[in-house]
């Protein structure tokens, strides 16, 4: 159990839009800056440190300076670490190690983009991967669901895992958007379902896809001095992992990814392990990934995520394992296609008691975990563990 100073996370906002044709990114980014203020009891000039990751969205490296100079913050701590749709359950862990270090006390994390707006469909174009393989990469025109097809096909040749257990994951998460007034689609959806639509990326459908929103969310991590000023339930940052997966030259297993050690450092450091966590919020960008992560994160053995997921097993609220009860990205939000935010939010909630009535879930440790960039080339992978305050 790490002994060092208790961090909290005080302030958490998911921007309601899934489209907004008629605001720009720093809007966006602004606008979940205050509704995560509003939410912890804080003003702006409270806040001493701030991250973010993707600003501009055509990359320019200058992440903090150009939201920071937006947004009008005077930060003397800023961390732009991008680790795609993981970054921001990576800032929770940098933020908490910042505070401990006493380089500031209310770290402020926003996420923005606008995707939806600017046409992006599922699996169209190829895939910016903006790396020294471009040459070795972008001739064959990947693209991102074409990877997360070759990873969910080679876990099936090496586990036996099948189609309609990938579509137990989309039709839990469909279930849980039905209460979600915001999100993106709400209608229930079978097993049967998700096999009728088209296939996309041979074995994918295409409601093993996420959803392409619009939108973001913001979050607030304080000290523990900061925490005990305010009227406001927090959630406590129990413990942080991160990893690097990649093609290890050549020798790269598509049927797992870096969760196995992402998951292991956050355990370590909360000591705990999967066996307390009573709610989950995976990273959807693809059922695949929901799957993988679950077997590499410790909740079923590796090549049993298929079977672990039949039966309910992740229906809130009396599922062995509820996750991403918001409709998660498959069903909900993707917002900038980073849905490491989105994660940790709902996770939140879930400790606060403030998810939706419907999937409310008697949680006091929660676990939020973020898969950036694509496990079937090099990716990110960021666990967080969570406790509530009256655990």
């Amino acid at each position: 159990m790490a002994s060092e100073e208790p961090v909290y996370i005080a302030g958490a906002y998911e921007h309601p839009t899934r489209e907004a044709p008629d605001k720009s990114t720093m809007q966006l980014h602004a606008e979940v800056a205050k509704g995560a203020l509003e939410d912890a009891g804080l003003e702006k000039d409270d806040v001493d440190a701030y991250f973010t990751a993707g600003v501009p969205e055509h990359g320019s490296g200058l992440s903090p300076l150009v939201a920071a100079d937006y947004l009008g913050l005077d930060p003397s701590y800023a961390d732009t670490t991008d680790y795609g749709g993981s970054s921001y359950v990576s800032h929770v862990g940098h933020a908490a190690s910042a505070i401990r270090d006493g380089k500031c006390d209310v770290a402020l994390i926003t996420l923005a983009g606008r995707p939806r707006s600017r046409g992006q469909a599922t699996g169209s174009g190829v895939r910016d991967l903006q790396t020294v393989q471009d040459s070795f990469e972008r001739v064959y025109g990947v693209t991102n669901v074409t990877m997360y097809g070759m990873a969910a096909q080679r876990h099936m040749h090496e586990h036996g895992t099948t189609s309609e257990q990938l579509a137990e994951i989309r039709a839990a998460a469909s279930h849980h958007a039905q209460y979600n007034e915001h999100a993106m689609f709400q209608e229930p959806v079978s097993v049967e379902d998700v096999l009728e639509s088209r296939v996309v990326a041979d074995p994918l459908h295409l409601l093993d896809c996420c959803v392409i929103s619009d939108g973001g969310g913001a979050l607030l991590v304080v000290s523990d001095d900061v925490r005990s000023k305010l009227n406001r339930s927090c959630v406590e940052v129990l413990g942080h992992g991160e990893a690097v997966g990649h093609h290890d030259a050549g020798r790269i297993d598509l049927s797992k990814t870096a969760a196995d050690q992402s998951g292991a450092r956050a355990f370590e450091e909360a000591g705990l392990g999967p066996e307390h966590i009573d709610y989950a919020s995976i990273y959807d960008s693809f059922t695949i990934t929901v799957l993988e992560a679950l077997e590499d994160l410790g909740f079923c053995a590796k090549g049993e995520g298929g079977e672990f997921v039949e039966g309910g097993t992740l229906r809130a609220p009396d599922g062995e394992l509820p996750f991403n009860t918001d409709g998660g990205g498959l069903c909900s939000n993707h917002p900038a296609n980073r849905g490491g935010m989105t994660k940790v939010i709902e996770a939140v909630r879930q400790l606060r008691g403030e998810a939706n009535d419907e999937v409310q879930v008697d949680a006091d440790i929660a676990l939020a975990h973020g898969t950036g960039g694509s496990i079937a080339t090099r990716h990110g992978a960021a666990t967080l563990v969570l406790g509530g305050e009256d655990r």
